[in-house]
């Protein structure tokens, strides 16, 4: 693999990404344009062309990212992809991990997160930060994003540096599986902010005024927001694509904080009601469909 073993041009840590998805892709042009020589993998080569061309370097398997980086960040699907692109053949746990990192991304159950984080410690050594994001494309190509973790302190500072080339916020919310617990309370508020806002533009509509208004009058008010400044156009435009996020990525969350409210015996009948309406946009929308769509579960019938 032609120049990925070089140290970074600034003496610093040799950095990885793994997963070129909707927020994979701008996180690590974020690192480029902070001067990080990064190495890249993805399933796809489609995707990873773009950022070769930008100046990663390719690794062929992910087996030879983690060999060839002290810092690997990834961001998939679900856990089965994690699992997947860490315990797969030629996976993350074939290489020597000792004294290396991995930084998880991705939104996965808290319970996933310990267990995956102790089988690649048994496996190879390498430590674990579970470190899902909140903010969406828009704060991926930004840097806005917050991002809270799970892991050991001394571990989340060593990262610090190039989590924060992309992200505006990077908490330690506690030990593995913190992370995750914390991004389920954001996608009950998120969740249940995406309903109630197609809730409320579509109320608007129905009743004869200009929707699109909406942020304008309400902005400074108790009803301001980030979502409905951002989500509320979106959904009077039709503006889906790029998708803020896709409808199958915020039901499997809300899925799973609907498990750990049960296993915690806490009450959430709204983000139980969320949940059931993204189910509904599913069914009519399709998985792939970007979440703000729930609002055309409304539209009136012609």
């Amino acid at each position: 693999m032609a120049d990925a073993t070089k140290a970074d041009p600034q003496g610093v840590e040799r950095l990885g990404y793994l997963g070129l998805g909707l927020m994979g892709t701008p996180m690590t042009r974020r690192l480029l344009m902070a001067g990080h020589q990064v190495i890249v993998w993805n399933r796809s080569e489609g995707k990873v062309a773009p950022l070769v061309k930008a100046g990663a370097k390719r690794a062929h398997t992910p087996r030879d990212l983690l060999a060839n980086c002290d810092i690997v960040f990834m961001c998939v699907t679900d856990a089965a992809a994690v699992e997947e692109v860490i315990f797969g053949p030629e996976g993350l746990a074939a290489a020597p991990g000792t004294g290396k990192l991995v930084v998880d991304f991705s939104s996965i159950h808290p319970d996933a997160a310990r267990e995956l984080a102790a089988r690649l410690k048994a496996a190879n050594g390498a430590g674990w930060i579970d470190a899902p994001v909140s903010g969406g494309t828009k704060g991926a190509e930004e840097g806005t994003l917050a991002i809270m973790a799970g892991g050991e302190a001394a571990d989340i500072e060593r990262v610090r540096p190039y989590v924060l080339a992309m992200a505006r916020r990077f908490t330690h919310m506690g030990p593995t599986g913190a992370g995750q617990t914390t991004k389920l309370c954001n996608q009950v508020i998120v969740g249940c902010a995406m309903a109630v806002l197609a809730e409320a533009t579509r109320l608007a509509s129905n009743a004869g005024i200009d929707a699109s208004r909406l942020p304008e009058a309400l902005a400074g008010g108790f009803a301001d927001s980030i979502p409905l400044q951002l989500f509320v156009p979106r959904m009077v435009r039709g503006i889906h694509s790029p998708p803020l996020g896709h409808i199958a990525t915020m039901l499997k969350d809300l899925d799973t904080v609907a498990d750990v409210a049960q296993a915690t015996s806490t009450p959430v009948p709204m983000a139980t009601l969320a949940g059931q309406i993204f189910r509904l946009a599913k069914a009519s929308r399709g998985a792939d469909a970007d979440a703000l769509e729930i609002y055309k579960l409304s539209a009136p019938e012609h």
